[in-house]
């Protein structure tokens, strides 16, 4: 992403306030609830001025540094003043997000990705050995899924108007045709060669699924390389990773904690998780969605059917890495709920939290699977929870 020259400035002087003890100390509110508040309420952490808490507390504040990409706003937060230079390496870190969106979107011509669509059923493509790992990543979980994630979605994407964030209903010619070139089956990929190639005209891939996540992780490995041991980060609230602890009385040596907000009312929160070096991705449809015939479509298509996945409300996988988060995120949305259970019951390492309409109207589920009750409050008493 190009910065114009006030953005520029706002970095310079970001940096300089820093640097200076003036920076904004701020927690982001939808993630970092205020743990003396009753649950669904927030606080700002800023103080009235930088010089006003001494440094035996000044850990307990946040230091934010965020920057637009990929649609979305990415966000570090780390302790402060308990890492030397961590603005600094927070937005060296955040540099590496605007080189991958350049890398894997497919809204710019120049991307690799979008070299790739544009020529891999011709032939053999090579591609960079990072993205490649990526590309055999998501076809190994497309596996393990049996194609609830897949990054060849595209072409159905593009039929039911979601590339463009247009949702409308297409012809059933329209699902036929996107659904013929849909299929991980037709991705192949040459380990020696490190070349992909589509073995149907039309294929496209899309990292949409797995992209913010990915980018997340290699943030966090940046940090890591620069001695930043203790953050939060995060890509538009929907993917989370956490190393290390918050540095606050509230924390107890559990990590970090993050507010999962209820699908159906944003406004409140859903349920309070406790992360320590682990990753969260949550998936649902409650932002993009149309109406036709009365009957309510979202944004996440199932690639097994061509159309909009149903009966989920929203699936919050946890697991080592986020880009590993993200994908099952939206695998477990798709899936049945009793097969998206029956998955992650197989995978210790991973826990999900899936939230489904109840029996009666109006009435919600939430099945948790894999999680310790002490890493998980549900804040919402109405709430039937089946732990798994």
């Amino acid at each position: 992403m190009a910065y114009n020259a006030d953005m520029k400035e706002r970095r310079r002087s970001s940096r300089r306030e820093f640097l200076q003890g003036q920076s904004a100390l701020d927690a982001v509110e939808a993630l970092l609830p205020d743990h003396d508040s009753p649950p669904g309420e927030r606080s700002a952490t800023r103080p009235a001025a930088a010089d006003s808490f001494s440094p035996a507390h000044a850990e307990q504040f946040l230091i934010e540094v965020s920057r637009r990409a990929m649609a979305c706003d990415f966000q570090v937060l780390m302790n402060a003043r308990q890492h030397q230079r961590a603005t600094e390496a927070a937005m060296r870190a955040l540099d590496v997000v605007e080189t991958l969106e350049d890398q894997m979107t497919v809204y710019r011509s120049h991307s690799e990705v979008s070299r790739i669509n544009q020529t891999a059923s011709a032939g053999p493509v090579t591609v960079e050995h990072r993205l490649f790992a990526l590309l055999r990543r998501a076809r190994a979980l497309s596996e393990a899924t049996g194609g609830a994630f897949d990054i060849t979605a595209g072409p159905l994407i593009r039929a039911w108007g979601f590339y463009r964030r247009e949702g409308r209903f297409p012809e059933a010619s329209e699902v036929n045709e996107a659904l013929a070139s849909v299929g991980y089956r037709h991705l192949e990929l040459d380990e020696s060669q490190r070349t992909i190639r589509f073995l149907r005209a039309g294929m496209e891939i899309n990292l949409g699924a797995i992209g913010k996540g990915y980018a997340l992780d290699q943030c966090a490995s940046r940090l890591e390389d620069e001695g930043v041991e203790n953050f939060i980060l995060h890509g538009g609230k929907s993917s989370i990773l956490a190393r290390g602890e918050r540095a606050s009385e509230a924390s107890r040596g559990r990590g970090w904690s993050i507010a999962l907000r209820d699908p159906l009312k944003p406004e409140k929160q859903l349920a309070l998780l406790w992360l320590r070096d682990r990753a969260v991705g949550t998936s649902g449809d409650a932002n993009q969605f149309f109406y036709h015939q009365g009957r309510r479509y979202g944004h996440v298509i199932d690639p097994r059917t061509g159309f909009p996945s149903q009966g989920v409300l929203s699936a919050t996988v946890i697991t080592s890495n986020a880009a590993e988060a993200d994908a099952l995120a939206t695998a477990m949305f798709v899936l049945a709920p009793d097969d998206a259970i029956a998955f992650c019951r197989t995978r210790p390492d991973t826990s999900l939290l899936l939230l489904t309409p109840g029996n009666r109207h109006g009435e919600t589920e939430l099945a948790v699977v894999n999680l310790a009750p002490e890493s998980v409050e549900v804040t919402q008493p109405h709430i039937r929870v089946r732990w798994h």
